[in-house]
C-alpha cells in the first residue's frame, strides 16, 4: 500500500514538477521509498489496540480454531497443547486469528488465549545459561521441539524456563519471539 502511494505521488510530483526541480524531487522520492522499504508497517489490532501480529500462548489444554471469527463456523484445528506459542494475525470481536509455527491455525475465541508468553526451541540442545553470557555455566539443555515459557528478553536472550530448569537462551533460537523484542 505504501509502495503503490509512493508511485502516484512519483507520478504526481512529475506531472506537476517544473522541470528545473525535477533532480531535487526524485531525490526526496528516492529518501521517502527507502524509509518505506527499510521501516516494518507496525499495524494494531482494531479491537485492543495491541500490535499485529505478535505473540500470545494457548490457555486452555484444548482449544477449537475455526474457519471464521463465530461458533457457527467449522473447526479447522484443535489445538491440544497448554502454553503452546501463536501468533496473532487478526482482530474480529471477541476473536483472533492465529498461525502456529507451521502456519496452521484459524479463529480463536479470545478466552482460549493467554498473554503469557512461551516459546517453542528449534535447534537441538539449546543450552541454557546461568546468565546471558556463552561464558557463563549451563544449566541445562533443551531439545528440538521443547516448550518453555519466557519471563524476561533482552535484544539478543531471553529468560526460559523448560522442566523446572530455568536459564537463559539465545533468542534466534526460538520461535515465538520477535528478532530484537525486549520485553520483562
Amino acid at each position: 500500500m505504501r509502495r503503490f502511494a509512493i508511485r502516484i505521488l512519483t507520478l504526481f510530483t512529475l506531472i506537476l514538477m517544473p522541470v528545473a526541480g525535477h533532480a531535487q524531487a526524485e531525490a526526496v522520492l528516492v529518501t521517502a521509498s527507502a524509509q518505506a522499504d527499510t521501516a516494518p508497517e507496525e499495524r494494531l489490532g482494531p479491537v485492543t489496540g495491541f500490535p499485529i501480529p505478535r505473540y500470545v500462548s494457548i490457555r486452555a489444554s484444548e482449544g477449537n480454531a475455526r474457519r471464521g471469527p463465530s461458533r457457527s463456523h467449522r473447526i479447522d484445528w484443535v489445538f491440544t497443547r497448554r502454553h503452546m506459542p501463536v501468533m496473532i494475525v487478526a482482530e474480529h470481536g471477541h476473536w483472533r486469528r492465529v498461525v502456529d509455527r507451521d502456519g496452521a491455525g484459524g479463529w480463536m475465541h479470545y478466552s482460549l488465549l493467554s498473554g503469557e508468553r512461551s516459546a517453542i526451541v528449534e535447534v537441538d540442545m539449546l543450552p541454557l545459561y546461568a546468565r546471558p553470557d556463552t561464558a557463563s555455566a549451563v544449566r541445562a539443555h533443551a531439545e528440538l521441539g521443547v516448550t518453555g515459557r519466557l519471563r524476561e528478553c533482552d535484544v539478543d536472550w531471553c529468560l526460559m524456563e523448560v522442566g523446572g530448569y530455568r536459564g537463559w537462551v539465545d533468542a534466534s533460537a526460538l520461535w515465538g519471539v520477535e528478532p530484537g523484542e525486549v520485553f520483562d
